[in-house]
């Protein structure tokens, strides 16, 4: 079958390549989307829909994620996606945990954001329990995802012509020959976002990165009496998120975890709390790593990320609805990665469970390096 002419064939239809798609038609290209599944089903709506900032690796992590939020709310209107909420706290438990929040804010990350001692903190957020002290950002923006990713794919068809095959394995990427189980299409270049498929194509230019695969746990609280107008996060995301990970003190914060939350440390766990428009929280994660990760939930990770969501909220009704796990590409090294198996084609992996927070970045990245 043949498929018609594009001048760029994007392999995926997650947040990556939805990305790169934007930012293809803002230079004019025709685009065809390709993608195995008839509608989003993977990692892109296993998430929190929180574009996050703060927190992200100092540097071009954090950057990207400052541009993509960016990019975000230039499209959210237009593409009919709700902005739930914006910004976020960061609750402090212990004083180690407050030392790192105020290294944090001496750097160029903190721009824009609030150290609260524990009475501010508890009185502008008195859904917290005791803090030893709290930082806010108003820089993070929080969609629904599993709306937010059909949304925003329909209006890059209707509103920019791009073309979506659905349903479609593609068997070979050698432009201007793309071949998939539906017939060829022609395209000048192609952009494959194989979310963590790293074996379909071109393994051979993915095996020397070390990848694996990163299974996550979430659920979704019924409406449990907590008003939340922000994200929260919590002393176990300070030794996980590099941009407080990294600093120097976070050193003492991770030493105490050892030793009063290892079983947490162990299973990845760390909080992450966003509400949706009906009420509802939506609390993770975990994370756990293997080329195959196993289908299977265990409950007791489960009630590892609910003991921290205890810890930190007053909550009067803890009543779960929804389970779902989620896995994505990791690497060992790096967040992102980018490569290039021709000249006419890129592949494009976010290797860091920052798919929402740094795609726009990364893709309007490729592209310019695509086409100059």
């Amino acid at each position: 079958m043949q498929a018609g002419h594009y001048d760029l064939a994007i392999v995926g239809a997650g947040i990556c390549g939805l990305a790169h798609a934007l930012a293809a038609v803002r230079r004019g290209r025709k685009i065809v989307v390709i993608d195995r599944d008839a509608q989003a089903n993977g990692a892109s709506i296993r998430n929190f829909g929180f574009v996050t900032i703060t927190g992200q690796q100092r540097g071009q992590c954090w950057q990207r994620a400052m541009r993509s939020r960016d990019v975000w709310l230039e499209v959210a209107g237009p593409a009919g996606i709700d902005v739930i909420h914006r910004g976020l706290v960061v609750a402090a438990r212990r004083p180690q945990a407050s030392a790192v929040l105020e290294a944090f804010l001496s750097t160029e990350m903190g721009e824009g954001c609030e150290f609260l001692a524990p009475a501010a903190a508890k009185s502008r957020f008195p859904m917290l329990n005791g803090v030893a002290a709290a930082l806010y950002s108003p820089h993070e923006v929080r969609v629904e995802s599993r709306d937010a990713i059909p949304r925003l794919a329909d209006w890059l068809a209707r509103a920019h012509g791009v073309t979506f095959m659905r349903g479609a394995s593609v068997h070979d990427v050698a432009p201007p020959r793309i071949e998939t189980s539906r017939g060829t299409i022609t395209a000048e270049a192609a952009i494959v976002c194989p979310g963590d498929d790293l074996v379909s194509l071109f393994p051979e230019r993915l095996q020397p990165y070390r990848l694996t695969r990163c299974k996550l746990h979430m659920m979704r609280l019924a409406a449990p009496g907590v008003r939340l107008d922000c994200a929260v996060m919590s002393d176990l995301g300070l030794v996980r998120y590099l941009g407080y990970a990294e600093l120097p003190e976070a050193a003492a914060l991770k030493s105490v975890l050892l030793d009063e939350q290892p079983d947490h440390l162990d299973n990845g766990v760390h909080l992450i709390v966003v509400r949706s428009a009906d009420g509802s929280l939506v609390v993770g994660d975990s994370h756990h790593y293997a080329p195959t990760p196993d289908p299977f939930a265990p409950e007791s990770v489960d009630a590892l990320i609910l003991d921290e969501f205890r810890a930190v909220l007053a909550a009067s009704d803890m009543r779960v609805t929804e389970r779902w796990t989620g896995t994505y590409a990791s690497a060992p090294d790096r967040l992102a990665l980018i490569d290039k198996p021709s000249d006419a084609v890129r592949l494009v992996l976010i290797t860091s469970g920052t798919g929402a927070s740094t795609s726009f970045a990364i893709a309007e990245e490729v592209i310019a390096g695509l086409y100059g």
